[in-house]
C-alpha cells in the first residue's frame, strides 16, 4: 500500500474510495481499483512491564 502524507487528496480520487478508521490508523480502500489503497498513521506500542 502506498503511504500518503495527507489523505485529503485520497478521499476524492475515485468514487468508490472509502475512508475508514481502524485502531488508530486511517485507511483508504477501493474495491474496484486497488491501486488507490492508502494508509496513514502509526500504531502505538503498548508498554510491557
Amino acid at each position: 500500500m502506498k503511504v500518503l502524507s495527507s489523505l485529503r487528496s485520497a478521499k476524492t480520487r475515485h468514487r468508490d474510495c472509502q475512508v475508514i478508521r481502524r485502531k488508530g490508523r486511517t485507511y483508504v480502500i477501493c474495491k474496484s481499483d486497488p491501486r488507490f489503497k492508502a494508509v496513514q498513521g502509526k500504531k502505538s506500542k503498548k508498554k510491557r512491564y
